[in-house]
């Protein structure tokens, strides 16, 4: 054989062991590469792939972190307070109702009721009883302008009876003052006479009489009163108005 004939089979036989040996090495590749696709190294990180965009409405894209959501609509670490209406998360503090104090009037005529009942004791003496028919507060200012029979003055006040306080009466409620009619059996008193009627005024907080006035009825015979009339305070108990 010729050198040029050797040279081109030897060409081809290299050019043909070149062939196999990558075929081979493609092979085992391949084979390599399936078993590798899900090994994981002890020391490399997990890989972490991102989700895909959400078709839902209100989803997010966003990678959660902590306890936010940074793609959401919303933050996940804030929360509305209790009582709270507002998206913000501030409270709501509920209003508390307010009444308003009720307003003191003058008791008169107007809106009180006024009786007078003469007593066994002590002797000579008769009770005034005046009750607030009114809606509100009322206060006896002072003491009651008696007259009896339209007389031309209304007799004093006995001094000693004033109280610590105005009476106040809530509606419903009553107040008392004493009447001494006469001077008893000592005839201290003079120009003594039956009355037959009674008017009762009231004083306003500047001691001014107020009009209307009360006209409790007296019994059919009358009483027996004489210049030695006069009367207490207002007072809240019958029996310390009786005292005097």
């Amino acid at each position: 054989m010729s050198a040029f004939t050797a040279r081109p089979r030897t060409r081809l036989f290299a050019a043909a062991t070149v062939a196999l040996a990558a075929l081979s090495l493609t092979a085992c590749n391949d084979k390599l590469g399936v078993q590798d696709a899900g090994a994981v190294s002890p020391n490399s990180s997990p890989v972490t792939t991102s989700a895909p965009s959400g078709t839902g409405t209100g989803q997010s894209g966003g990678s959660t972190s902590g306890n936010s959501s940074t793609g959401g609509s919303s933050t996940g670490g804030s929360s509305t307070s209790g009582g709270g209406t507002g998206s913000s998360g501030s409270k709501t503090s509920g209003g508390s109702g307010s009444n308003s104090s009720t307003t003191s009037v003058t008791c008169s005529g107007a809106n009180t009721k006024v009786t007078a009942q003469p007593v066994s004791r002590p002797i000579n003496h008769m009770l005034l009883t005046v009750t607030n028919t009114g809606s509100k507060t009322c206060n006896l200012y002072y003491y009651p302008a008696v007259n009896f029979d339209d007389a031309q003055s209304v007799p004093p006040v006995i001094k000693d009876s004033q109280p610590q306080a105005v009476t106040t009466l809530a509606p419903g409620q009553s107040g008392y003052a004493g009447v001494a009619l006469s001077g008893g059996d000592n005839g201290s008193g003079t120009n003594g006479r039956t009355a037959k009627s009674l008017s009762v005024y009231f004083f306003d907080r500047n001691n001014n009489s107020i009009s209307p006035a009360a006209t409790p009825a007296l019994p059919t015979k009358g009483v027996y009163i004489d210049d030695s009339l006069r009367v207490t305070y207002w007072l809240s108990s019958a029996q310390d108005a009786l005292t005097y």
